[in-house]
């Protein structure tokens, strides 16, 4: 295999402050982990950086990732982004603190990728249920309270994920990690949620998101499951630019680790 010249960020914990304590320092070290968790969609972010230096736009457009977080990335450490040719496409590897933090990989479509028909989900509730096996029973859809992407919060983006490729900038488009932080909004918007962990993506680009935008997603709970103690829910979803269909996303969280539980 052909390997690529590796790309490394200095970790930052952007959501220390979000309703998922798995970001908090303290309450993270009680579910055994050294602080709080760098999040998944901003892994993502990191690796992606790799195969929009590949491919450009074209993977924007129409290119596929597949993500599996493995250990976590902390605030203020290097995470390096490793990969390699295979096939037609990329392995991808990050690795922190020298360990496998997350494996992946990417690849782009010759041509464009028609969009999937997705329900239109009801809206996110004011008062949300706790999220279990009946909150996120199979066949159940869910939304996200519209967001328009502004100036102000994608240039912010862009520096929480250490992005360094001025593409985003010059063209005025969402970064992907944006793009799949809206399935992480299906679930926090319409379900309550104790500490949860994002645990992988797959991701088909079909089309690019801007500044400007107003991004909403249309979720589908796919699978809802006990694994090793975890209770874990996996999504199907379709994520909208101001009506655009822009990615079709399979998104897997651990919604309630067996720590809670015991």
């Amino acid at each position: 295999m052909d390997v690529i010249a590796p790309y490394s960020v200095q970790a930052y914990n952007a959501a220390r402050d979000s309703e998922n304590k798995m970001h908090d320092d303290t309450v993270a070290r009680r579910y055994g982990f050294t602080g709080g968790l760098v999040p998944g969609v901003d892994v993502y972010a990191y690796m992606v950086h790799v195969p929009v230096a590949q491919w450009g736009r074209a993977w924007l457009e129409r290119g596929r990732a597949a993500c599996r977080f493995l250990k976590p990335v902390y605030d203020g450490d290097e995470a390096t982004m490793e990969a390699a040719v295979e096939g037609d496409g990329l392995a991808l590897i990050v690795r922190s603190r020298d360990e496998t933090c997350a494996t992946g990989s990417a690849s782009v479509a010759s041509a464009a990728v028609s969009p999937p028909e997705f329900a239109t989900p009801p809206a996110a509730p004011t008062d949300r249920p706790p999220a279990d096996e009946h909150s996120l029973a199979v066949g159940t859809l869910l939304g996200m309270r519209p967001m328009v992407l502004t100036p102000e919060y994608a240039a912010q983006y862009v520096a929480n994920v250490r992005e360094s490729d001025p593409l985003y900038a010059q063209d005025g488009m969402a970064h992907p990690g944006m793009v799949l932080r809206t399935c992480n909004w299906a679930l926090s918007h319409n379900v309550a949620l104790g500490p949860w962990i994002h645990v992988g993506s797959t991701v088909q680009n079909i089309g690019l998101a801007h500044v400007g935008d107003e991004l909403t997603v249309r979720a589908r709970v796919g699978a809802n499951y006990e694994r090793k103690g975890h209770r874990f829910v996996e999504l199907e979803a379709l994520v909208l630019a101001s009506g655009r269909p822009v990615a079709r996303i399979g998104h897997v969280a651990i919604y309630r680790p067996r720590e809670v539980t015991a």
